[in-house]
């Protein structure tokens, strides 16, 4: 457990107590996203790494960088849900064509759900049922919403979810499966994430959409520690994340800037956030020099980045600036192949959208970004069972709305009344 730890909003560099927030900055005007200071004495920097580090190789041993509530019941997802602990496996023929010194894939669909996401909402969840929180909701184009309908039916509390209503099909059935109740947003993902936010505050639910709850990239920061451990605890010269919202690279950023603080890696290493270019929006600020991202239209195939509006931009192209990094972007049509060159060159099978880091890293070679001497990691953020074809038409339990929170509100009364 934490011994103290603050909220500090990336904007105006202020520090809040953590009980004193629960979402965004409450003084900034702009939307500002909280990002967790531990204090690292109390945590354990200088002791041991195995006086600090403690359980099962999962997400839960790093439990001391973990903003989680004091007090309050612990569950077993916390123990025994298995989120977390993926492999980085090592992929030597992939390390040759490339031509760097190595390469490995953390690949993530092994768990619970099949994507990184599981490390957010596995943490949103343990703080729910640490505080009484029964209902917890999201907007998510598929993989966060699985990875919360999951973690809630672990813990036995109730998941509401926003899609877009041209979710691929598998990802609903997933979703019903765990027992969650679903809203297919015919207005897209945007859309769906200011519902979450409006029902979050009508209803008195738990948000856990993405960047808006704290909690969501300090779960995924948890992949940054392992990679690090994974290496023998040294960080590698490059790591390549497909990018949407942003907030999975934002996390990783914070666990290796994380680890670098508690001695247990030398330095941060180059991120490069890896999006469509038909969903750009990180991009297209990157290559402006902006330090904000402004809507761009989303068309890709690849759901889990397919994403018009990050919702971490700026704290992702931040991120990616203090690393060295950079955003680059590939086309739709080199993503069916890099599925089938990531599963054959590692035995990897990740979604479109994980396969990004694949293409990314030929982008990288191609532009000369890559040396004979670089250890590059590709983050394989969703499993390649995931995906189905886009626009199918998804299960008649799913209610598809507009844009309406009063839709929310009568379909929500009326099921209560029928339990």
């Amino acid at each position: 457990m934490t011994s103290f730890y603050q909220w500090e909003c990336w904007r105006c560099q202020r520090l809040f107590a953590a009980a004193e927030v629960r979402y965004l900055c409450p003084v900034c005007s702009e939307w500002s996203p909280l990002t967790m200071v531990p204090d690292y004495a109390a945590a354990g920097r200088g002791r041991p790494v195995s006086d600090v580090l403690g359980g099962d190789f999962s997400m839960w041993r790093y439990r001391a960088l973990l903003p989680l509530p004091e007090g309050g019941p612990a569950h077993p997802l916390e123990t025994g849900y298995g989120v977390g602990g993926t492999p980085l496996v090592d992929a030597p023929r992939l390390a040759d064509e490339f031509g760097v010194k190595r390469l490995w894939v953390k690949d993530e669909g092994r768990n619970p759900t099949g994507s990184l996401k599981d490390r957010a909402s596995a943490l949103v969840v343990a703080a729910a049922v640490r505080t009484g929180q029964d209902v917890v909701c999201t907007a998510s184009s598929g993989n966060a919403a699985a990875a919360l309908a999951g973690c809630c039916a672990a813990a036995g509390i109730t998941c509401v979810v926003f899609v877009p209503s041209d979710t691929a099909p598998a990802k609903i059935r997933q979703l019903l499966a765990y027992g969650a109740s679903v809203f297919a947003v015919r207005d897209g993902y945007e859309a769906a994430v200011q519902l979450s936010y409006e029902a979050a505050d009508r209803f008195g639910w738990l948000c856990r959409s993405t960047a808006y709850n704290p909690l969501t990239a300090e779960g995924k920061k948890t992949a940054a520690f392992e990679i690090i451990e994974q290496l023998g605890f040294r960080a590698p010269s490059v790591v390549l994340v497909p990018a949407g919202d942003g907030n999975i690279l934002t996390g990783l950023y914070r666990g290796f800037v994380d680890a670098v603080r508690m001695g247990w890696a030398e330095a941060v290493p180059r991120l490069v956030a890896v999006q469509s270019e038909q969903a750009p929006a990180l991009y297209r600020a990157w290559q402006s020099g902006h330090v904000e991202v402004e809507s761009y239209d989303a068309v890709s195939i690849a759901e889990s980045i397919n994403v018009a509006l990050p919702q971490d931009g700026f704290r992702a192209l931040r991120a990616v600036r203090e690393s060295g990094g950079s955003v680059i972007t590939v086309p739709d049509s080199m993503l069916g192949a890099a599925v089938h060159r990531l599963a054959q060159g590692s035995g990897v099978f990740a979604e479109p959208s994980a396969a990004t880091a694949l293409a990314g890293l030929a982008g990288l070679k191609g532009w000369g970004q890559l040396a004979a001497d670089d250890e590059v990691v590709l983050v394989s953020t969703g499993n390649g069972l995931k995906h189905a074809v886009p626009g199918a038409p998804v299960d008649p339990q799913v209610i598809t709305i507009g844009a309406e929170l009063v839709a929310v509100e009568r379909v929500w009364k009326e099921a209560r009344a029928r339990d």
